[in-house]
């Protein structure tokens, strides 16, 4: 792999550190449990974008861009590390929202969409849930090219071959980081939604050779769709990269039992995840992506799929500004606990 030679903006300047979660591994009584702290990463609030954006936005700026473009749900973590990012760039950001609930979009509403008015918007066009949002953003660019703009289109969660590249970075980090604590994980857990995180890791440990099993939880889609997607992002980011034989089909490992009733709804499997992981380790999750991701991973171990004795990892990918749109259901879920 040849990671140099794509720019990149240096957010990530320092490794995430990886927390070995003693009360959660008791409770649980089952594998070893590390958290990698990827919520701690640099950015308006952290999360997992910014390594992503460390590399898409060089691109645009390599590109001439002076104006950012970019979509995602009401309650983006993406576009707010986005706009973030531009604005230590000094760069005009837009958003195309995709109301995928409906009448869950508020311009008055706390969370990211709270930040994202703190940070300075610069516009935000909602459109229903199910609709083309590639072809919203590209609306949004030539009104911008109209106006004398260049703007430079990201996709949701900045999830191409460049962007997953950050999450190729976040594997050989990890693996640097293993091999100095002397930690040999038997299995990693990401969640799995716009596929970057996913594709991304998975391309870095298969491009390191180090055998390390990649399991994705879904937060939006069922598992054949889902496996498909972090499949051909993560050819694309090997081909990229230069990874010799790409991508194996059968290493793209998804669970889609943790999702439903959709994305970033309520269910009680991440009302649980979330709250124990608050009381027994004093992490905060949030409840659309690493709160289903936690859901499904106590599940598996409760299930046996991670054993006892084994060590895995919990890439903790942010978002925690999400957790209050949903102070209604974790009040409710308290008062049966």
């Amino acid at each position: 792999m040849n990671l140099a030679k794509l720019p990149r903006r240096n957010y990530v300047t320092a490794p995430t550190r990886i927390d070995y979660a003693a009360n959660l591994t008791k409770l649980l009584g089952g594998p070893e449990i590390y958290i990698k702290r990827d919520d701690e990463l640099p950015g308006a609030g952290g999360g997992n974008k910014t390594r992503k954006l460390d590399f898409v936005i060089a691109d645009a700026l390599l590109k001439g861009a002076d104006a950012l473009v970019t979509c995602g749900a009401v309650q983006s973590n993406h576009c707010r590390l986005t706009l973030a990012w531009a604005r230590r760039e000094k760069l005009q950001c837009h958003f195309v929202l995709e109301e995928r609930v409906p009448g869950s979009y508020h311009e008055e509403a706390s969370g990211n969409n709270f930040l994202y008015q703190l940070l300075g918007v610069d516009s935000i066009k909602v459109v229903e849930g199910g609709s083309d949002v590639d072809a919203a953003m590209y609306e949004v660019a030539e009104r911008l090219k109209a106006a004398g703009k260049k703007p430079y289109i990201i996709p949701g969660g900045a999830s191409n071959a460049v962007g997953a590249s950050g999450y190729v970075v976040f594997a050989e980090e990890l693996l640097r980081q293993s091999f100095e604590l002397q930690l040999s994980f038997d299995h990693i857990v990401v969640p799995s939604g716009s596929a970057g995180t996913h594709a991304g890791t998975l391309t870095g440990i298969i491009g390191a050779n180090a055998g390390i099993p990649v399991h994705g939880i879904t937060v939006s889609r069922p598992r054949d769709v889902q496996e498909e997607k972090v499949y051909q992002l993560a050819q694309e980011t090997a081909e990229l990269l230069g990874v010799k034989g790409g991508i194996p089909r059968e290493a793209v490992r998804c669970y889609d039992d943790y999702y439903q009733p959709g994305y970033s709804r309520v269910n009680d499997g991440m009302l649980e995840a979330v709250t124990l992981f608050a009381r027994e380790e004093g992490i905060l999750l949030d409840p659309v992506y690493t709160g289903k991701q936690a859901a499904g991973f106590i599940d598996l171990i409760r299930k046996g799929v991670f054993k006892k004795g084994e060590k895995v990892l919990f890439a903790h990918t942010g978002g925690a500004p999400a957790l209050y749109m949903y102070l209604e259901p974790f009040r409710e879920w308290f008062k049966k606990i």
